[in-house]
C-alpha cells in the first residue's frame, strides 16, 4: 500500500505514531515511488541498545499523548519544509514496550539534492528528541527508571536557530 498522493508535483508527509514495527525497505521505497524529481533519499532509524547510562536495559517502553504528539510532528515536519525544499517526508514512532534491537523511529526526507535531504532529516530527528511529548521507561537490573532528557539533544536543537532556511 502507498502512502502518498499519486501526483508527483504534491509534497508528500506521512506521520505516524504506532506499536506495530515499520517495514524499512517499504517506507522508504514508498516515500520516493513515482516521482522523477527526487535526486536523495536519506533516513535515520533509531533502535533500542540493550546499554544505557551503564545499566543494561532489558525492555523500553515508550509513552505519549495520543493526538498532542502527532500534531507535534506535523509541527516539526513543518518547520523542516520551511528551511528545505522536500518532495517527500516519512516520520514514524513506535509506542509501547519495546524489546533491545527493535525499531522505534524512521525519519526519513527526500528532496532533489543530499544536501537538503541530510539537513532536514537531521533536523527533524534533533527536534523531535526535544519537542516531540513521548517519554521512556526502561527496565534495568535495578528496577524501572524514566529516562530523562539529555543536554546534548538541547545543543543539538540549538544549532539549528542560527542556521537560516533555504531560500
Amino acid at each position: 500500500m502507498n502512502d502518498f498522493p499519486e501526483s508527483p508535483d504534491a509534497a508528500s508527509t506521512l506521520i505516524r505514531v504506532q506499536e506495530a514495527d515499520f517495514d524499512l525497505g517499504r517506507e522508504l521505497a514508498a516515500l520516493r515511488a513515482g516521482d522523477g524529481r527526487v535526486g536523495a533519499v536519506v533516513s535515520f532509524v533509531g533502535t533500542v541498545r540493550d546499554l544505557n547510562e551503564g545499566a543494561q536495559v532489558s525492555e523500553m517502553e515508550l509513552e505519549h499523548y495520543p493526538g498532542m504528539t502527532e500534531r507535534a510532528l506535523e509541527d516539526i515536519v513543518g518547520q523542516a519544509r520551511a528551511r528545505w525544499p522536500l518532495y517527500g517526508v516519512v516520520v514514524i514512532h513506535r509506542v509501547g514496550p519495546l524489546q533491545p534491537l527493535d525499531q522505534i523511529v524512521l525519519v526519513a526526507c527526500a528532496a532533489a539534492h543530499r544536501g537538503e535531504a541530510f539537513a532536514a532529516c537531521e533536523f527533524i530527528m534533533d527536534y523531535l528528541k526535544t519537542d516531540a511529548p513521548f517519554w521512556k521507561k526502561e527496565q534495568t537490573p535495578d528496577g524501572a527508571r524514566w529516562v530523562d532528557a539529555r543536554a546534548s539533544d538541547d545543543s543539538a536543537k540549538r544549532k539549528w536557530m542560527a542556521v537560516e532556511p533555504h531560500p
